[in-house]
């Protein structure tokens, strides 16, 4: 047996609204999948190609047994479709002004495949345990809100995608085990970067602090009694320019020596741990051509658009004529002078909606 963790974020950028990390977690069995397929590898070999990087040969993993796009195959794809669940970069499946369907369709689908149906805003949060401390509940724009999800897609379109993705899951030796997320809102990113210098740095940090957190969750029973030593393989999309991660791991993973594999443009990776529960990260170009990780990339959106739907309506509910943002430089700008006067008059502090880097 095997945990594949993929790991992703959406609203890096933007100086409004939260920064959002996302995990998903998969449980396989080797002979599920073993030699399978090369697609997950080709794929990724081929995206880094298109950005005028190849991976170097040095740098194959494990990972090409674990394709899960073949292995479920008849159930999920790369690109929208009615008939199969769409789990893909979340670029590629939302577009402003086009609709949350194709997320809910593959966040829900999955969510349904691990038998829990999350109907509103609230039960997201809480589902994904993505804000421990309660920080959104102390901001003026989250106070009511609650929205029903799913939004765009159609309530009765979802439990037959759960259902399908279940059934195709236990036919292939393959479980759906965990989504997470952290929402990191703008008053808790600035102390953040003002922390590690950086928001590059604050990214990281927040990243592989999830990651040991999904890790303990999923991995408790590891080397019990009843249940297998397992590997873990974890990929997080590459943060930026960084290419290396040893001090950053050793932090978070402290009582581990962590054994650099491999560190380049493309794709830097890391392995520590006994030979049959080894844990293996890459930080690659293009990780969410691993399934589990283009998952994280889509629950990550899918969190924050839901964030953003909760500010926008605060605010152009109290300010006649003025336009919803998506939060990004120049329209952030816009939007901030539009409400200033409305901000005073509530006296909201900027640290509470403005980042600083």
């Amino acid at each position: 047996m095997a945990i594949l963790i993929g790991m992703d974020e959406a609203g890096y950028g933007p100086q409004l609204g939260p920064l959002v990390v996302a995990a998903s977690a998969w449980e396989v069995a080797d002979e599920g999948t073993r030699g399978r397929g090369q697609g997950a590898e080709k794929a990724i070999h081929d995206a880094t190609q298109a950005g005028a990087t190849a991976l170097a040969s040095s740098a194959t993993t494990n990972l090409a047994q674990y394709d899960l796009y073949r292995t479920l195959r008849g159930t999920v794809c790369r690109k929208p479709s009615e008939k199969r669940i769409a789990i893909a970069d979340s670029k590629a499946l939302y577009k402003p002004g086009g609709g949350l369907r194709q997320l809910e369709r593959g966040v829900h689908g999955v969510l349904l495949a691990m038998r829990r149906a999350l109907g509103c805003w609230a039960e997201m949060v809480d589902g994904c345990a993505a804000d421990p401390d309660g920080h959104h509940r102390r901001l003026a724009w989250h106070d009511g809100f609650d929205c029903r999800v799913p939004i765009d897609a159609t309530a009765d379109e979802l439990p037959p995608l759960g259902e399908r993705l279940a059934k195709a899951c236990g036919q292939n030796g393959v479980r759906p085990l965990a989504i997470r997320a952290r929402l990191v809102f703008p008053a808790e990113f600035n102390k953040l970067t003002e922390h590690f210098a950086s928001k590059g740095a604050a990214l990281s940090h927040v990243t592989v602090g999830l990651l040991r957190e999904v890790m303990e969750d999923v991995c408790r029973d590891t080397g019990s009694v009843d249940a297998p030593a397992r590997s873990v393989y974890a990929v997080c999309d590459k943060h930026g320019a960084r290419n290396f991660y040893t001090a950053l791991l050793q932090h978070h993973f402290s009582e581990h020596w962590i054994a650099p594999a491999y560190e380049g443009h493309a794709e830097s990776r890391y392995e520590w741990g006994p030979e049959d529960a080894r844990v293996h990260i890459s930080f690659r170009m293009h990780g969410e051509a691993f399934l589990p990780t283009a998952l994280a990339s889509m629950t990550a959106k899918y969190l924050r658009e839901l964030a953003m739907r909760a500010f926008n309506e605060f605010w152009c509910a109290r300010v006649p004529g003025l336009r919803p943002t998506a939060g990004y430089a120049g329209d952030s700008a816009r939007f901030k002078r539009e409400i200033e006067a409305m901000q005073r008059r509530l006296a909201i502090d900027d640290h509470l909606l403005w980042r600083n880097r």
